[in-house]
């Protein structure tokens, strides 16, 4: 399928519409069915082993995997026998559906050949049923049918008269478009099979979108029980989901093979709810597995992809990997650390084998280019190929981390990062930021001080240097966003107008995040004359964020954290949470970003967008390294020095048959390469033709990995894109 069909595909699932892309893919012929492993079976494997029905509203899904010696599993579901000790209390049904009939516990047995697994059933008050409710049960049935895509009533204004929020962000708004809008003719409350809402999905009426629901289905009989029960609005208390489980979580495939999918989201109230019916699934690779909207997935060719699981605002994925070679045995790799275990381990895996390793000389201008943004002097290059102590390559490590240009090529990046340039500054305010990252990085101090001391900054601009920080955006809105995505590698603009499309962020994390620095405020000041342009940073005593929908004020909540307040300075509460070890995303955002720096791409890419759907190349490796990184309290040198350390690191860069098929060297194979930044590369040419380049306002001997900002001249460096 060519790069335009897939861009149309992915346009069209998306925006909730059937393109010609989509049917012509609909088509496409059938892949051969795989074949089943032929090696003995070790066990089975049930999901969910232990199930709770609240209500004769809900269904459970099962499904069975066998576990065959060779290392494969293969989906069992259909062919096993299936016995219920107590049919009176639970029904069940294929394909292997089971549903409530009575109070009571029983015992679900898989049974397959010589094996038998088993699950436990529990039926509790089922004499009490539970209302339909709008959050719960109604609005995933119209985000699974694509009723509030952007494509449909979700647009900007709407369809046909009729408005809803994008992916159901705003129940409230959506109840009233259902119910009130339109003198209320969408809905007849004392006679529920004439409204519109259930007429036009099943084509009883009219539908510019289609058939989107089947008369007598359980998505048409809840939305009728539901205007049957008065048509019940969204209430504050109503549950949330607070995370989603699948299972599998994570299969090895053979092109053709299928795999069903089971969803289980949790909800606030601490139950339990299958919603494989009414969860959303998007494959995020096509080529290399298919996923229907019913969860069954089928793999198509060698590669890795994940299975985007989507429901009530939550998101998760489930990986499908499809190895590239069966190698059997798997040769015994030599390896450094544990980065080569992980890495190593995801090889095998994928039947990937890495280059060779580099020679001394690669190395050691590697390292040099890398780690300071400086060749090496020749004779240093002759004396390292001279020596002749197998400990040299660590030693040349530890060395280039204590040389003086580490500072110029580290502040270099940071100033990137933090948008360190005079024309937003001023050009005193650029050299205290500027000065202030450099004696961070000299004095060693760790990644999360040197944090906590950027967010929580204030006082002057001239004086002060990570005051600075606040002066790039001009509002709360924009320093929570900075933080967020440099910090903590999280994107959450999307969430500022509405519920994130592709993540579990909400409007009330974005301005939960915003509540921080709300306070916060920048004055001029005529301390250093009356042009001097110098800025103060204070804080207010008073400032709330409200939610602007309904005007509600967001008390400050860290992403997925408590609320924090602080009567002096909520800055510090939120700084505090960040750098903790177990933080979920500071140590994974940084050793991600420096990962990528040294390795030339990251475990997750693009490097400050790190969230469930788009989720690292080795996630047990980031989280690995984050681990370490957060146990060596945050020394920036330590990350570099591990990575550095690796046989990864030192492989060649030449393309092996073994891994051609990694074509973009997602996993590692073989080094990246890449060619130099900007201010390295001026330096190289001055190195190699024995030239000093003067620019202008320094003086003659600065090198340009030690130029404060990129807003000194340089043609050079503006062409090769610094």
């Amino acid at each position: 399928m060519n790069s335009r069909l897939l861009l149309l595909l992915g346009i069209g699932a998306l925006m909730g519409l059937e393109t010609d892309a989509v049917r012509l893919a609909a088509q496409e012929p059938p892949l051969p069915a795989a074949s089943a492993p032929t090696a003995p079976v070790v066990r089975l494997e049930v999901s969910p082993t232990q199930v709770t029905f609240p209500s004769n509203r809900e269904v459970q899904r099962f499904v069975v995997l066998a576990h065959h010696a060779d290392g494969r599993s293969w989906e069992v579901t259909s062919a096993v026998r299936w016995q219920i000790d107590d049919p009176k209390i639970v029904q069940f049904d294929r394909p292997a559906i089971a549903r409530p009939l009575a109070d009571g516990t029983t015992k679900l047995t898989a049974t397959w050949g010589q094996h038998a697994v088993h699950a436990t059933i529990r039926v509790q008050e089922l004499a009490r049923e539970r209302p339909v409710e709008f959050h719960r049960d109604v609005q995933p049935i119209l985000t699974k049918a694509g009723c509030n895509s952007g494509g449909c009533h979700g647009a900007q204004h709407g369809r046909g008269g009729f408005r809803l929020s994008l992916f159901g962000f705003d129940p409230w708004f959506d109840h009233s478009q259902i119910v009130q809008s339109a003198e209320g003719r969408r809905v007849v409350i004392s006679d529920p099979e004439r409204s519109i809402l259930l007429r036009k999905p099943v084509l009883l009426m009219e539908h510019g979108g289609g058939q989107k629901l089947h008369l007598g289905s359980r998505e048409y009989e809840t939305l009728r029980q539901w205007l049957q029960e008065g048509a019940a609005e969204p209430s504050a208390n109503e549950p949330t989901v607070q995370r989603l489980e699948v299972f599998p979580s994570q299969r090895l495939l053979v092109p053709g093979e299928q795999q069903t999918l089971v969803v289980t989201a949790i909800w606030s109230d601490g139950k339990r709810q299958d919603v494989t019916a009414t969860a959303q699934f998007d494959s995020l690779n096509e080529a290399v597995a298919q996923v229907t909207s019913t969860g069954l997935v089928t793999a198509k060719a060698a590669g890795e992809t994940h299975i985007m699981i989507r429901f009530a605002g939550q998101a998760t994925v489930a990986q499908m990997t499809l190895p590239y070679a069966r190698i059997s045995p798997y040769p015994k790799l030599e390896r450094h650390n544990f980065i080569d275990d992980l890495l190593i381990a995801k090889w095998k895996d994928l039947g990937l084998l890495p280059s060779l390793l580099c020679s001394d000389e690669e190395f050691y201008r590697r390292i040099h280019l890398d780690v300071i943004g400086t060749l090496p002097e020749p004779q240093a290059i002759r004396q390292f190929l001279a020596d002749r102590d197998p400990d040299k390559r660590r030693k040349a490590i530890d060395a280039i981390l204590d040389r003086p240009e580490f500072v110029d090529y580290w502040a270099l990046k940071w100033g990137d990062l933090l948008r360190i340039n005079r024309d937003a500054l001023t050009e005193k305010g650029m050299w205290s930021f500027h000065n202030w990252v450099r004696a961070q990085l000299r004095n060693r101090v760790p990644m999360d001080e040197f944090v906590r001391d950027i967010i929580t900054a204030e006082g002057s601009t001239f004086t002060e240097g990570p005051a600075n920080f606040f002066r790039i955006g001009r509002s709360a809105d924009d320093w929570a966003e900075t933080v967020a995505q440099v910090f903590l590698g999280v994107r959450m603009q999307c969430a500022k107008c509405h519920h994130h499309p592709f993540e579990k962020w909400s409007q009330d994390d974005y301005y939960g995040m915003s509540a921080f620095f709300v306070r916060l405020g920048t004055k001029n000041s005529q301390e250093f004359g009356l042009f001097g342009q110098e800025s103060v940073v204070f804080l207010r005593p008073t400032g709330e964020a409200t939610h602007p929908r309904n005007r509600v004020v967001v008390k400050p909540h860290p992403l997925d954290g408590p609320i924090l307040d602080d009567e002096f300075d909520r800055r510090r509460k939120l700084a505090e949470w960040m750098t903790t070890k177990d933080n979920p995303f500071f140590a994974r955002n940084l050793a991600n970003r420096f990962w990528g720096y040294l390795m030339g791409r990251g475990l997750v890419e693009p490097l400050d967008d790190m969230r469930a759907t788009n989720p690292a190349s080795n996630p047990a490796l980031l989280d690995a390294l984050a681990r370490d990184f957060a146990e060596h309290r945050f020394d920036l040198r330590h990350l570099l020095r591990t990575i550095l350390q690796s046989r990864a690191y030192q492989l060649k860069s030449t393309v092996t048959p073994g891994n051609a098929a990694d074509v973009a060297n997602t996993y590692f194979t073989r080094y990246t390469v890449r060619r130099l930044t900007a201010e390295p590369l001026a330096d190289a040419i001055d190195f190699a033709t024995g030239t000093r380049e003067k620019y202008q306002g320094l003086p003659l001997g600065v090198r340009a990995i030690q130029l404060p900002d990129p807003r000194v001249r340089s043609y050079l460096m503006d062409v090769f894109g610094r």
